[in-house]
């Protein structure tokens, strides 16, 4: 499931983000691609021992924690620390899928990736082209997202970044690994939570709460590897 998550950002926090960003150093972004990515890549990124990399991803980290809407959907167990790319005119990202294990940098912690993250730090009305296209069963999804959203999506998933024709497109990229492995079982958590909080929201004492939040949390007990 491809799930959006406005405003993770406030614009006041994108603006100071990008005023580091475009004052900082980049480099060829194939430093963090696999065989299989560093052929279709094209882009420039932030090393990952970057000072600001480092700054900027620990406060993206610290904004996470508290949306709601994020923990729901991602459930996340662990976090590889993001990381930023940036596409000029001309870049390119062609079709591949994500490396289903990555090592975190300095450690000798390992993260499966079960899925993919965007932050935006761009507008749309910034550059042209570099659409984010993701492909599942239903078909390819473009996305191009206001500065300071995000979207989340199933790391097995064939994607790609279109050619950015004008302008620059700026954004934070990482993966986590799910306490729920199965995309099916995230997505039928995050609906019942959702019918939750709506329920609580109309009907707030109502009876049945409490059986529901029973049911999704034996759910959770089930499925999640901590």
């Amino acid at each position: 499931m491809l799930i959006t998550i406005p405003d993770v950002l406030s614009q006041e926090e994108v603006v100071q983000f990008r005023k580091e960003l475009d004052n900082t150093n980049w480099v060829d972004g194939k430093v963090t691609a696999g065989h299989q990515s560093a052929q279709v890549k094209d882009n420039m990124q932030l090393p990952e021992s970057n000072p600001v990399a480092i700054d900027l991803g620990r406060k993206i980290l610290r904004a996470l924690e508290i949306n709601p809407l994020f923990v729901s959907a991602a459930l996340p167990a662990k976090i590889f620390p993001p990381l930023f790319n940036r596409y000029d005119g001309g870049h390119s990202f062609g079709n591949h899928v994500d490396n289903s294990i990555r090592r975190v940098p300095a450690t000798a912690e390992l993260v499966r990736t079960d899925l993919s993250v965007t932050l935006f730090l761009s507008s749309p009305e910034e550059y042209d082209g570099g659409e984010l296209i993701i492909d599942d069963t239903y078909g390819a999804h473009s996305v191009k997202l206001p500065a300071g959203h995000l979207v989340l999506y199933p790391s097995s998933s064939l994607h790609r970044v279109l050619p950015v024709t004008r302008g620059s497109r700026v954004s934070s990229f990482f993966w986590l690994q799910s306490m729920v492995r199965r995309d099916a079982q995230r997505n039928l958590l995050l609906s019942l939570d959702v019918a939750i909080q709506q329920v609580a929201q109309d009907l707030p004492g109502h009876a049945s709460l409490l059986e529901f939040t029973s049911v999704y949390h034996n759910l959770l007990r089930e499925w999640a590897e901590v």
